[in-house]
């Protein structure tokens, strides 16, 4: 059943007639355009579609439109500043190492950014709890937990280092 839906996305009221039962990752992909939520495995099993809604991290795949109206929700796209300075979570992802091919960063920074939004000072056993339900395919865990805890205050003075550039050049080989 069609309904009209009005609710603030990245700080702008919004609204898109849709069927209730649709996924709020298809109203947010087609309707408005915010292409930065990804679809990984519809099944809410691995964190690609993670938006924030209300100050919680939910899984847009499982989450129905008709649950949005009204609330207030928060994209990968609604983080930088409108002169495009990056939120400081999404600076440390690039400075730490733990952006890739950028297909599951949207979703594992929104949950980062739910997390600190809470506990601003978190634990790695917090960090890690609060980023459970998102898969990462390109790298290890390990630079995005150095990323969060940067921005937490409880990083390390010096990134770990997982891949390096050999300053020997070209061997011919």
């Amino acid at each position: 059943m069609a309904r009209m839906l009005s609710l603030t996305v990245n700080g702008s009221q919004l609204s898109t007639d849709t069927d209730e039962d649709r996924p709020l990752l298809d109203v947010l992909r087609e309707d408005f355009q915010l292409t930065g939520t990804k679809y990984g495995c519809g099944e809410g099993e691995c964190g690609a579609c993670t938006v924030i809604v209300d100050d919680q991290a939910i899984n847009s795949c499982l989450y129905l439109a008709a649950e949005i109206d009204g609330r207030n929700l928060t994209t990968i796209e609604g983080l930088a500043a409108a002169d495009g300075t990056l939120h400081p979570i999404q600076r440390s992802f690039v400075e730490n190492g733990g952006i890739q091919c950028g297909f599951c960063s949207p979703g594992m920074i929104l949950s980062a950014k739910a997390l600190m939004d809470k506990i601003p000072n978190a634990s790695e056993d917090e960090i890690k709890e609060a980023i459970a339900g998102n898969l990462y395919r390109c790298t290890g865990y390990v630079q995005i937990i150095d990323s969060i805890k940067a921005v937490s205050g409880h990083g390390d003075d010096e990134p770990h280092v997982v891949a390096f550039k050999s300053d020997e050049g070209d061997r011919g080989e």
